[in-house]
């Protein structure tokens, strides 16, 4: 997929992060449905996860590592035919959105104010690469 490669790209040339490195991986909602009970305790498929390399024990080893994002496609489609949007498009915010959460960004157990920084985040760089496309 060159256009995620491209994507990627930008997202971390935004992020001031043009040298990390970070591994995607795209599945179908059993597999995301398996990470997300493993490692997150969730019995069910969700449409991201992110693995961050830069935090643990680990985290000094290759701090050009930045981590892993997991898309489910299945999910990814859902939400876009939901909203009438772009199954591409929505590979691209998922993207953002898993890219986020390894550098830092939450929105889980945090406050409002946080959930709003990283909303803003992602309309700011999501428009960004809107009109790069």
């Amino acid at each position: 997929l060159p256009k995620m490669r491209r994507t990627a790209i930008r997202i971390l040339n935004a992020l001031a992060c043009p040298d990390a490195e970070l591994s995607v991986v795209i599945v179908a909602d059993e597999e995301i449905r398996d990470l997300n009970r493993d490692f997150l305790g969730r019995d069910r498929p969700t449409n991201v996860l992110s693995f961050p390399m830069r935090e643990g024990e680990a985290s000094g080893l290759h701090p050009e590592l930045l981590g892993d994002v997991v898309i489910s496609a299945d999910t990814a489609a859902r939400d876009a035919a939901e909203a009438g949007g772009e199954f591409e498009k929505e590979l691209c915010f998922l993207l953002l959105h898993g890219i986020l959460h390894l550098v830092g960004f939450n929105h889980e157990e945090v406050s409002e104010e946080e959930i709003r920084r990283m909303e803003a985040k992602e309309d700011e760089i999501f428009a960004l690469i809107a009109a790069e496309s």
